[in-house]
């Protein structure tokens, strides 16, 4: 054992001497401080952590780092033993103690590669174990039994893919995780559904490692490598994802999965599923379109480089000409085609599998030995460039300025010197890239040739597009023809005929694919001819296919988003956040984005295109199946909520500046489906508005504006807000209907006025929409409490409730005369449609509220909450949440996808299938069979409810 100090070297020049010297003394002038000066010179990050805790630092340099490092592993292993809250602090602390010692090690020469790597990737296995740990303790409530400390969750396992799989995780990689589960092995109390809780065991398991706190984060995770990532849940289950891989499963999954290892969880169980995936990725016997289609993964690779015009300025260590990835496809292609015969060849750290081909005569020692020093190379220059901010970038900086820190951190003090190094290592693997493609031709889509060059349709590219199923092939080919000519602005450049030459072959199959390629092609047209540029959305979808797949689908099944893209194609740039995809969440960042706007008028615009942008991301994710409907639901309130609150405060603002400031408070109150969470694409808003002046005679500073008149003016300018269009389009129809008095009364309702309405003159059906009310905004949080005090009194009143079931029937008789069912499909108002549901789960809260029975504003929540009060029969109860959920998650599909008066019998098959597989049904039929039957228990039990608790609750009121 020797101290790290006594070992560390220098690593290059000082760049920033002040920077350093400033380190120095803040960590109280640490030794040997010659070779940590160009360290901490060129990286802020290294010095911020230096700074928060020089005590680590002194007990590294004085340490064997070998033994610091197991110690820190150690640690991490432990911190799966603590409390949930204080095991997530101890994996940040220790994750800024090994980014510490790694650097150090690395820069001071004491680590190589494989070391620095290693120690990485050991981390990452203890802090997701420890997650794990952490993670099943907190939903221990719903587990059957005690966890054992070696497999916390028996039936459950994480699998490590990508770097993290192979033992190369880079300075400030991600984890690439997939995480599976066998159903019947989960320890799991009866009501507790597998993949309900497998999905939240996985959520939160990636929250205690990547969500940022004040001691930073642990690691970001990736969960995209699971099969069919955008139509799965985050957790797959074994079968569904064994049936995934034998049935569609991609080439360029094969090599994904050959550095796929068990890293946490059930281990034996991990090991037995990577053994049944063993056919998959290593294949003994491959026929030519199998090699071909493989091929395909390093063609695509070629053909994206620029030829020979390579800089070090700007340069994509990882995804650019010659980069990382060229070596890593460039041993992984073989290894799928060579490694079903030849098991040596099927390591998963790319340098050993390197050697193995080289060894077996497949790779020149000459080509291996040149792709392994670039590799090193690229390898430790990416972690430079991630060691000056702990960004997971693998770009050298465009500045000279920023370049000369990454030189130096490379020990390299000549910047000219340093650029021709990178880019002799660049062209050194794009040469050895270029010859292993050497006389390769262009590979077209697998139903055969596609050839759009020329001014005449060519035979065999017609015969294709009729195996695709297009009535038409000749229209296709000519408007295919005419994108590659450049006649319309997305393929006008050279780079853009370039791009489309390479996406055409993927989109034409991803339109096949969906069922209904006219229809599809129709919309996709549309949208695509509408890109006032194309380099961009065609190097997106070149870069994820399974994106193109999903938009194309979108297209096929989902006219009313196809014509959005088709309006407004600018819609499709918010899917170059990377958190489009990410679990909906609340629109916490989002008000700034309105409020920022500057002014009133432009508020309304910001509004219209974050929701525009907000609700096109829900719809897309409720329709690959990654958000449940009430999931979407909460997540186009709180997109309402953010829109309301935005431009509510810009309403008061604009009335302030023409009228002056007023003493008093105001509040929105959201109703109907607002009110409950529970909006859909098509909602509109149910508001009302709720004052109180200060004083009886107040008026506003300007104007003199009493009460009445200032509020009014307020919400006059909040509904324009909301409602009127703009050069951005239309934001929200806005219904006040439901305030007291309705359209008769002021548009604003004054806190005596409320008082005095429901004191007297409300109806029941006024109370059973109070019972959604929930205050959207207000002027204050104290006169939000006041306004939610005096709702929640009025529904707490005493009533008579015979007398409220009496009405609640005639109600539901009057509107099924009134307003019958539009037909099958129509959720609302079907005999055990959302509305009888919500009756039920409103008249049951009106009887019960005034002896202390729960008020929900949500249906889901209000049913749930009454059973677990008791107070009324489960199966009853059961019933109706059944149905409700049903019902919810189809009208959230179909609200995405299609008008609201549109008939999905009329739609494409694939729509009626993704509204089978929304239901949990295996077709169309099975699903009218199954709404048919659950709509009928919840209509039985809503009269059911009426009849008995109405009488029950009479009979225990005398």
């Amino acid at each position: 054992m020797s101290a790290l100090a006594d070992r560390l070297k220098r690593c290059g020049p000082v760049v920033d001497a002040a920077a350093a010297e400033r380190v120095w003394e803040a960590t109280g002038r640490v030794d040997p401080w010659p070779a940590l000066a160009p360290m901490f010179a060129a990286s802020p990050y290294l010095s911020r952590l230096a700074i928060r805790r020089p005590e680590d630092l002194h007990a590294q340099l004085a340490g064997d780092p070998d033994v610091t490092l197991d110690t820190v592993l150690q640690e991490a292993e432990a911190a799966g033993a603590l409390e949930p809250g204080a095991g997530a602090i101890a994996l940040r602390r220790l994750k800024a103690r090994l980014h510490l010692l790694t650097a150090v090690c690395d820069l001071g020469g004491v680590w190589d590669l494989d070391q620095v790597t290693g120690a990485l990737t050991s981390f990452a296995d203890a802090a997701t174990r420890a997650a794990l740990a952490l993670a099943v303790r907190s939903m221990s409530q719903q587990l059957a039994g005690p966890q054992a400390a070696d497999n916390p969750i028996p039936g459950y396992f994480v699998v490590a893919m990508g770097k993290m799989g192979a033992f190369e995780l880079n300075y400030s990689s991600d984890i690439d995780i997939s995480v599976f589960f066998e159903p019947e092995t989960l320890p799991l109390k009866p009501e507790v559904e597998p993949q309900a809780f497998a999905t939240r065991l996985t959520q939160a398991l990636a929250g205690i490692l990547q969500d940022r706190t004040s001691e930073g984060y642990v690691f970001r995770v990736d969960l995209r490598l699971r099969p069919d990532p955008l139509s799965t849940a985050p957790a797959v289950s074994v079968d569904q994802a064994l049936e995934y891989y034998e049935s569609v499963g991609q080439n360029w999954e094969r090599a994904a999965s050959i550095k796929a290892r068990i890293a946490a969880g059930d281990a034996a169980r991990g090991a037995a599923f990577l053994a049944e995936l063993h056919p998959f990725i290593w294949r003994r016997n491959l026929d030519f379109a199998a090699i071909a289609d493989i091929h395909s993964i390093k063609r695509q690779i070629q053909e994206l480089r620029p030829d020979a015009r390579l800089a070090a300025r700007g340069a994509d260590l990882k995804l650019g000409p010659g980069g990382i990835r060229e070596i890593e496809f460039f041993v992984q292609t073989q290894q799928l085609i060579l490694g079903g015969r030849q098991p040596d060849l099927r390591s998963p750290r790319t340098l050993d599998a390197l050697a193995a081909l080289a060894a077996a005569g497949h790779v020149s020692h000459e080509a291996a030995a040149d792709l392994t020093g670039a590799y090193r190379t690229l390898r430790s220059l990416e972690h430079r460039v991630q060691m000056i901010g702990d960004e997971q970038t693998h770009r050298l900086p465009t500045a000279e300025k920023d370049r000369r820190r990454v030189a130096a951190l490379a020990g390299q003090a000549d910047l000219r010197r340093f650029d021709a190094q990178v880019v002799r290592t660049l062209k050194s693997v794009g040469r050895r890239y270029g010859e292993l493609f050497a006389g390769e031709e262009s590979l077209s889509s697998r139903f055969g040739s596609l050839v759009f060059t020329g001014v005449e349709d060519d035979p065999q590219t017609l015969a294709t597009l009729r195996r695709m199923k297009f009535s038409d092939p000749h229209d296709i080919a000519g408007a295919i023809r005419a994108w590659h000519h450049g006649r319309i602005p997305a393929t006008r450049t050279e780079r853009g005929r370039e791009l489309f030459t390479r996406l055409a072959p993927r989109l034409l199959d991803a339109i096949a694919a969906t069922g209904a390629p006219d229809v599809a092609f129709d919309r996709f047209s549309e949208f695509f001819s509408g890109l006032s540029v194309g380099v961009q959305v065609q190097s997106l979808f070149l870069a994820q296919p399974k994106l193109l797949e999903l938009i194309v689908r979108v297209m096929a099944v989902a006219p009313v988003l196809a014509r959005r893209l088709g309006r407004r194609p600018a819609t499709l740039d918010a899917l170059l956040d990377p958190a489009f995809f990410a679990p909906l969440g609340a629109t916490e960042p989002m008000p700034a984005a309105i409020e920022g706007a500057g002014g009133y008028e432009a508020a309304m615009d910001a509004a219209r295109r974050l929701r525009r942008e907000r609700a096109f991301q829900v719809g897309l994710q409720v329709l690959a199946g990654t958000a449940s409907a009430a999931e979407a639901g909460e997540a186009f309130a709180d997109l309402a909520d953010v829109c309301i609150g935005a431009l509510s405060n810009a309403a008061m603002a604009e009335t302030e500046r023409q009228g002056g400031r007023f003493p008093g408070g105001v509040a929105v109150v959201a109703l109907g489906k607002c009110g409950s969470r529970e909006m859909s694409a098509g909602s509109d808003l149910d508001l009302m508005t709720f004052y109180e002046a200060a004083a009886p005679d107040a008026v506003s500073a300007h104007k003199g504006w009493a009460a009445a008149a200032f509020y009014g003016r307020f919400t006059q300018r909040l509904i324009t807000a909301l409602s009127a269009p703009t050069a951005e389009g239309e934001l929200y129809d806005v219904d006040m209907q439901l305030r007291p008095s309705g359209t008769q009364g002021p548009v604003a309702v004054s806190y005596a006025a409320f008082e005095h309405y429901y004191a007297g003159e409300a109806e029941t059906w006024e109370y059973l929409a109070l019972t959604r009310a929930r205050i959207a905004w207000a002027s204050s949080p104290a006169f939000a409490h006041r306004a939610a005090t005096a709702i929640e009194a009025k529904l707490r009143a005493p009533r008579d409730p015979r007398r409220t079931a009496a009405e609640v029937k005639a109600m539901r008789a009057l509107l099924a005369r009134e307003r019958p069912p539009s037909g099958f499909w129509d959720f609302k108002l079907c005999e055990g449609g959302l509305v009888d549901i919500e009756f039920a789960a409103q008249f049951l809260q009106l009887i019960h509220a005034p002896t202390g029975g729960p008020l929900r504003q949500n249906t889901a929540e209000a049913l749930e909450a009454l059973a677990d009060a008791k107070l009324a029969p489960p199966a009853l109860l059961a019933d109706l949440a059944a149905a409700w959920r049903l019902q919810q998650d189809l009208s959230q599909l179909l609200r995405v996808a299609i008008a609201r008066d549109a008939d999905p019998e009329a739609e494409p098959k694939a729509l009626r299938a993704l509204m089978a597989k929304a239901a949990g049904v295996r077709d169309h039929r099975a699903l009218r069979t199954e709404l048919t039957r659950r709509r009928a228990a919840a209509h039985r039990a809503l009269y059911a409810l009426l009849a008995d608790l109405g009488r029950a609750a009479g009979a225990k009121k005398s």
